[in-house]
């Protein structure tokens, strides 16, 4: 698909989940990606990660650097190891390669953006240490 400008509903997205125990619980809709919308350069979308129970992250790693940007809810983000807390308004980086994973915190979800520097989410191979 050649890139296009265009708007779309987060409600017309189709709901994508993992209910895993070695890649968690989250729910996400996958808002940008070249393999389903006229775009390129960037895959981004919206993931709720539900309270974590006490449990610690999943984490995970990918070749490409991400970035999440916090919508609500509060969490805990770990990247290589260490522990961050999250809330509405933070940004975090992670680059490619490096081991990290949120879980949320409280009563409501912690729904965050996601943006890959990758041309689609289908070219995201993520790593599991469990696996």
């Amino acid at each position: 698909m050649d890139p296009k400008p265009f708007v779309l509903k987060e409600s017309q997205v189709p709901l994508e989940a993992w209910n895993d125990p070695v890649k968690g619980i989250v729910t996400w809709r996958t808002l940008l990606s070249a393999d389903r919308t006229p775009s390129r350069g960037l895959t981004m979308g919206v993931a709720d990660v539900p309270d974590g129970a006490g449990g610690p992250p999943k984490i995970h790693r990918h070749a490409e650097d991400e970035t999440y940007y916090i919508l609500s809810g509060r969490g805990i983000m770990q990247i290589d190891g260490v522990d961050y807390d999250l809330a509405p308004g933070d940004t975090v980086f992670i680059p490619g390669g490096v081991w990290h994973g949120a879980i949320g915190v409280g009563s409501e979800p912690l729904r965050l953006l996601y943006v890959f520097a990758a041309d689609s989410f289908d070219a995201i191979i993520y790593e599991f240490p469990e696996a």
